[in-house]
């Protein structure tokens, strides 16, 4: 008979983090709820979906060791109402846990925890070392660009491939692609063990997880600032503090990519970022449903317009300062790919090179140190 206790801000923490995985599978119910496991004096929550599997362990007191599975969005949804005070666990018969804090009182019914599936310990020689923030940074520029279905599965991941850079160091490459549109972006690591070079292709979902994860820790000051990345044969696991996601691996050969980016350019163009995304979104109210066109020219005389033409409502034409290197040139892209790359710089400009509208352009930020490209296909209209 599991009996614990500890504060409402440290349970919300750890609900957060583990109640949030994507259950399809109706035939398990069990998969709807989180396993509280209080053991040698610590509390741990698990959750899985039987892709990935992602843990949280919370600082609390335990009275009585033992474990339960109580549903994860009901358990959460009742702890974000509760005030800033003790929560007390005690689990009753038939898998009913009450739950006090303050004033409120309640009880929830459980499943068996022998029902949960059992979570096996991954075993990995190869360990990178990588600061969260710079991960969570990384991961954000590329994670929109993974193909959304899983026609092609090895394009529904993110290619993820450590190696030696030009000066040495190690880094990470993240690259995703939907075969219309494709995002690279490099940082630094540090190899804890294992081969020098290796790669290997991580279910976009999962990544999208540990993304979140991160995110839920950005502000808080005692959060870790390393996050550790072990690979084995079929399995990644990401360890970030007490949180651990454990993720399938994608089989299969990821595109070698790099020969679709052009070696050279006819046109490169410096623009304001803000002023881009600001011409895009006005002109693509009027992009042909379904289509979502724009077409971006660039004019020597330095400016870039954005023009949108649809028959049933009309026509814009936005136009915005530029430094224009080359002849002029205007290419026809799809304005949702042209914002999610935009947003994906953090740089107040953006380089915007291309060789002509038949051919894929590239966006890259202005005076970043942090390498990062992201190239568009353009529509053939």
């Amino acid at each position: 008979m599991i009996r614990l206790s500890c504060t409402r801000g440290n349970l919300y923490t750890g609900l957060s983090i583990t109640s949030h995985l994507p259950v399809k599978n109706v035939n398990l119910p069990i998969l709807n709820n989180v396993l509280i496991l209080a053991k040698n004096g610590t509390i741990r929550f698990t959750s899985t979906n039987l892709e990935l599997a992602v843990s949280c362990q919370i600082r609390g007191k335990v009275e009585e060791e033992g474990e339960c599975t109580l549903p994860s969005k009901l358990l959460f949804d009742y702890v974000s109402l509760l005030p800033n005070e003790r929560v007390d666990f005690l689990e009753e018969d038939n898998h009913v846990l009450r739950i006090e804090c303050g004033t409120f009182k309640t009880k929830i019914k459980g499943l068996p925890a022998t029902e949960f599936p059992l979570i096996p310990p991954v075993t990995a020689e190869t360990a990178y070392r990588i600061k969260g923030e710079v991960f969570r940074r990384a991961l954000s520029q590329v994670l929109f660009a993974a193909a959304s279905n899983e026609a092609r599965p090895e394009l529904s991941g993110i290619f993820l491939h450590f190696r030696s850079g030009k000066n040495g160091e190690k880094e990470a490459v993240f690259a995703a692609t939907d075969s219309y549109r494709l995002a690279e972006a490099r940082v630094e690591v540090v190899l804890d063990g294992g081969p020098e070079e290796t790669s290997v292709i991580v279910p976009a979902r999962a990544l999208a997880e540990v993304n979140r994860i991160l995110s839920v820790f950005k502000d808080d000051v005692e959060s870790p600032s390393d996050l550790v990345i072990r690979l084995s044969e079929q399995q990644a696991v990401f360890s970030y503090g007490t949180v651990e996601l454990i993720s399938r691996t994608i089989d299969g050969k990821y595109p070698d990519y790099r020969q679709i980016i052009p070696q050279a350019f006819q046109t490169e163009v410096v623009v304001d970022r803000d002023d881009l995304l600001k011409a895009v979104k006005t002109a693509s109210l009027f992009s042909r449903a379904g289509l979502f066109d724009v077409t971006v020219r660039f004019d020597p005389e330095g400016t870039a317009s954005v023009t949108a033409v649809d028959a049933s409502r009309g026509e814009n034409t936005t136009s915005c300062p530029a430094k224009v290197s080359g002849p002029v040139q205007s290419i026809s892209l799809n304005y949702r790919y042209l914002l999610d790359g935009l947003q994906a710089v953090e740089t107040e400009a953006v380089r915007f090179r291309m060789i002509d509208g038949s051919n894929p352009c590239m966006i890259e930020p202005e005076g970043s140190a942090t390498p990062y490209q992201y190239l568009i296909m353009p529509i053939r209209v």
